[in-house]
């Protein structure tokens, strides 16, 4: 496997995180175009970790993910109170705020001779964990794969768990959930955390992965493309949002001969499935109805001929 496909393969792995970020807010009925800001926190928070003050790898993504998780958390109880058009205006306006500070921001040590740190519009260099380490690029993508399936695990659990349910609950209809009783606030409090938590994992990793980060990078077609991930792949799972990923930096990726219209075709292409598919490929009904074929062949298989 050459360099080229282990890149794209490694920037479909740490998209996911903040499709899935995307898509947990969009379980619970909200619509955000900011978490291309959590992601970035999780970047610079994780990246300053290892290249400014030395700590391992785990611990600098642990940073970064708890960063941008507790941000969310903050930015939550100030905008959720908000609902529709709203809510989304007032996380498009936070992510572009993040953005424009990183491009002020230049907070600097010196490590071994050399000023490192944020560099306000000059980005963030020297963050070179895995040269120092001599981790190969295929090593560095099992890391991002064990994290992003123990992240599909966590999803998984949590869908058949009673805060999935409520999560979706908020989703349908929320006056419903209130009047179960169920603090609807706090629980999308605690999704913004959540899916906070996940944008800056992938943040992290991507800092990582290519040794340098700069704030234009966490604009708003990033959160435009996390949003869409979800819409595309569907809302029915979290293998959804991948699917999405998958879609627009795997297959557009490949077909070389619309590189120059992929904007195009990815926007032509989210128009339609809307239309046809209002909630993605893998939307609710198509999902529960995978599973019930799935466990009537199981139950086929269990019985024998």
């Amino acid at each position: 496997m050459d360099d080229y496909v282990i890149t794209v393969l490694s920037n479909i792995g740490m998209i996911s995180f903040i499709a899935l970020s995307a898509y947990l807010l969009l379980t619970t009925g909200e619509i955000s175009f900011g978490q291309q800001a959590y992601f970035g926190l999780g970047a610079y928070a994780a990246g300053a970790a290892t290249a400014m003050f030395e700590l391992p790898i785990w611990t600098a993504i642990l940073i970064g993910s708890s960063v941008a998780g507790l941000m969310a958390m903050v930015v939550g109880a100030l905008t959720l109170r908000l609902s529709g058009l709203y809510f989304s205006i007032a996380t498009l306006a936070f992510a572009e705020m993040v953005r424009l500070i990183l491009l002020i921001v230049k907070v600097q040590v010196e490590v071994d001779g050399e000023m490192v740190g944020p560099d306000g519009a000059n980005g963030f260099h020297d963050i070179r964990w895995m040269f120092e380490r001599d981790i190969s690029l295929m090593e560095f993508m099992f890391i991002i794969y064990g994290l992003l399936a123990l992240v599909l695990i966590a999803f998984l659990w949590m869908e058949r768990s009673r805060l999935g349910s409520v999560f979706r609950m908020l989703g349908s209809d929320s006056l419903l959930a209130e009047m179960q009783g169920l603090d609807t606030v706090r629980y999308r409090i605690l999704a913004a955390g959540l899916a906070g938590g996940i944008a800056g994992i992938g943040g992290a990793l991507y800092a990582h992965f290519t040794t340098y980060v700069e704030p234009q990078f966490f604009n708003v077609m990033l959160g435009v493309h996390a949003l869409a991930y979800g819409l595309i792949g569907g809302l029915g799972t979290a293998f959804g949002p991948l699917i999405g990923v998958a879609i627009d930096l795997g297959f557009l990726e490949a077909v070389r001969f619309i590189q120059g219209y992929r904007m195009i075709v990815f926007g032509g292409l989210v128009a339609v499935l809307l239309i046809v598919m209002p909630r993605g490929i893998l939307d609710e009904v198509r999902v529960h109805r995978l599973k019930t074929l799935l466990t009537r062949r199981s139950h086929a298989g269990a019985r024998g001929p």
